[in-house]
């Protein structure tokens, strides 16, 4: 088989966009359009990505762009599926409260480069435009969430959190408020608001303020008289 009919039989087969399929020419060509779409945003943001522009800095014909991702939507939706599949995990620093103050220095270190913040700055746009990077990026986020749970789940193990602590409220509330001004209020995050953000989710835990509201009701009830 040439190189010709080795390339048509791959885009016969090629996995449905946010799939894996490991290694191989597929793999290649997956995360040279991953590239493209990131250097895209980043230069225009997500209105002014084009297949075009793609194809040209990727080097993958625009009739295979449109073949296994059908446009520009199906693009920035699996380069969202391929930023997932890192091998990020969440930090452990041996206490909820540097863990907690790590989180939320993550958040703000990756959005204080304006450089390294386009591209998930125009993912986030791209969300508000496109229903598919929508449901990309809140699987990336569910995902990413999901992995910091483990910080909680120490935290009660250690005794620092109550049982029953609802770990993924948890992890949400600390970049909730970064989230909002980078957002929303377009005001600056630094190291200050990242740590203020760590101390006001650490105070809520400890409050009681993540556990189910009978439980919380339980471990407050006084003492009923001696029978």
């Amino acid at each position: 088989m040439n190189e010709t009919e080795r390339a048509s039989s791959e885009d016969r087969t090629a996995p449905a966009p946010g799939s894996r399929r490991p290694g191989g020419r597929t793999a290649r060509t997956r995360a040279a359009v991953r590239d493209a779409v990131l250097t895209g945003l980043a230069e225009h943001g997500y209105p002014a990505l084009t297949v075009e522009y793609v194809a040209e800095h990727s080097g993958v014909h625009k009739t295979t762009l449109y073949r296994r991702w059908g446009g520009v939507e199906g693009m920035v939706a699996d380069a969202l599926a391929l930023a997932g599949e890192d091998a990020w995990t969440a930090p452990d620093t041996g206490s909820l409260a540097g863990d907690l103050r790590a989180l939320a220095h993550e958040v703000a270190d990756a959005f204080a480069d304006p450089a390294q913040a386009a591209a998930p700055t125009a993912f986030v746009a791209a969300a508000f435009q496109a229903p598919r990077a929508a449901e990309s990026l809140r699987a990336f986020y569910e995902q990413r969430f999901r992995r910091c749970e483990s910080v909680v789940d120490r935290a009660v193990a250690r005794g620092e959190a109550p049982a029953g602590t609802d770990a993924g409220a948890v992890v949400r509330a600390v970049s909730a408020p970064l989230f909002l001004r980078l957002f929303v209020t377009r005001e600056p995050v630094d190291a200050a608001v990242a740590d203020q953000a760590a101390r006001t989710v650490l105070a809520a835990v400890e409050a009681g303020a993540f556990t189910p509201e009978d439980a919380a009701s339980t471990a407050e009830a006084p003492n009923g008289p001696d029978v």
